[in-house]
């Protein structure tokens, strides 16, 4: 289908083991809120019946995470920085989650 991409591009490298999954499924980032260190990196799955979903980083701090339209495959984001990283899905923006990011 035109403009939808059906595997994702990541943001790291593949050999990069993710510290945490997130969920895209029922119309849900699951969990919403995930705590990581700084360099490690968080996967996105996105599994819910071909609708298709995005994550999007929110206020400058989260300009980084930025994943094509989607409906499988994974999106993976490592977070070089401490801080709190909002993101919504930009098709559906009642769909939010959190990166809480540690030294």
């Amino acid at each position: 289908m035109p403009g939808v991409a059906t595997s994702a591009p990541t943001a790291t490298s593949q050999a990069a083991a993710a510290a945490a999954t997130v969920e895209v499924k029922d119309m849900k980032f699951s969990p919403a809120t995930v705590t990581i260190k700084v360099g490690q990196t968080v996967t996105w799955k996105f599994d819910d019946n071909g609708i298709p979903h995005t994550v999007s980083g929110l206020r400058d701090v989260g300009m980084g995470i930025d994943s094509p339209i989607q409906r499988d495959g994974t999106y993976s984001h490592t977070f070089d920085t401490a801080g709190t990283f909002d993101y919504i899905c930009s098709l559906h923006p009642q769909m939010k989650g959190t990166v809480v990011v540690k030294p």
